[in-house]
């Protein structure tokens, strides 16, 4: 078992879908969807992002999230839009409210819980009436106060729907919303490095027969990560290939932490074993890990963890192809210079 179970467009919509039921009291129930839209039968909201900081052009985590890093004192906007798939118009309200990161998951703070970030944001418009398929922008300016301690903090954008419907109960209020993350560290001088390790990569069989991976990582750095990436399998049963695999996108660790990501593969691959290619990244930051794997043959139990390339098998790997294309080379040309001398006889 794995040790840790535990100033350009941007057009792809958002996270996290939260559904609040309340019936005359304020439970909560919480879900979350990255793909930003809250939906029903008849359409729904969404939220994005229309810019990215000249200086971090190359993150893709700030193309759907607000990530920054600032000095105290630092005061900058950030352009939404916020948008509707429905066929009847929405009033749609706007906030920012707190967050933070436990258990390897990015959470939301219920209702217009605040926090740090959260005050220091200010919308231009506190809600939107929306008509059928209508969209409309909206700035957010996110004020650091001079006295801002040193560290990173967590906050959510969130656009919001109610309706109220009769119930056996009473009446229900039904609260959909969607919003954008942000990450934001305060500090003097440079930003902070973001890094993370690959560690145990643990093959599995699901109860329903589906194979997956569990990979084990550590973010190692001083900024919260968020992960995604992929896996490819090669040279198994009868040099069968797969993939590449897309693993879960919904695990976050703040600095220090450990945690998982996961990798599912369906149930009509064969057991193994397979050479295995990793690769996660989170923002501007890549690794990758390879080796050998055997999923297990029983459903509901665990491999034994992959074997992982150390970095001399890859050096050693590569410096082996460099010799044998290079003497490939030589080959080639002394057999040209040899058909260019003239023959002896002449």
């Amino acid at each position: 078992m794995p040790t840790s179970l535990l100033r350009r467009p941007v057009y792809t919509t958002l996270m996290a879908l939260l559904l609040h039921v309340v019936i005359s009291a304020p439970a909560v129930a919480d879900s979350e969807s990255r793909d930003g839209t809250s939906s029903s039968g008849r359409g729904g909201i969404g939220i994005k992002l229309l810019e990215v900081p000249a200086n971090r052009m190359d993150d893709p985590r700030s193309r759907v999230f607000i990530v920054d890093h600032v000095n105290p004192g630092t005061t900058f906007t950030r352009s939404l839009e916020v948008y509707s798939t429905s066929r009847e118009p929405q009033h749609v309200e706007l906030y920012a409210a707190a967050a933070g990161i436990r258990g390897g998951r990015f959470t939301f703070a219920p209702d217009r819980t605040s926090n740090e970030l959260s005050e220091w944001v200010r919308l231009n418009r506190s809600s939107v009436d929306l008509p059928a398929n209508g969209r409309t922008r909206v700035k957010a300016t996110v004020a650091v106060p001079q006295w801002a301690s040193k560290g990173e903090r967590y906050a959510v954008v969130w656009a919001q729907v109610s309706s109220d419907k009769p119930g056996a109960k009473g009446n229900v209020k039904l609260v959909h919303r969607v919003g954008i993350r942000s990450y934001l560290d305060v500090g003097s001088g440079g930003e902070p490095p973001s890094d993370f390790e690959i560690g145990e990569v643990v093959p599995g069989r699901a109860e329903d027969g589906q194979l997956k991976i569990v990979v084990d990582v550590s973010n190692t750095g001083e900024r919260a990560l968020d992960f995604d990436g992929e896996l490819s399998l090669s040279d198994g049963p009868s040099f069968l290939r797969a993939g590449p695999f897309p693993v879960n996108r919904d695990t976050t660790l703040a600095p220090g932490d450990q945690g998982n990501v996961i990798a599912l593969m369906g149930n009509d691959l064969p057991a193994g074993p397979w050479r295995f290619h990793l690769t996660l990244r989170s923002g501007r930051v890549s690794h990758t890990a390879t080796g050998t794997l055997t999923f297990p043959e029983k459903p509901g139990t665990w491999g034994l963890p992959g074997s992982l390339d150390s970095p001399w098998t890859l050096a050693l790997a590569g410096a082996g192809l460099t010799a044998l294309i290079a003497g490939v080379v030589l080959l080639v040309a002394f057999r040209r210079f040899r058909t260019r001398q003239p023959s002896s006889g002449n």
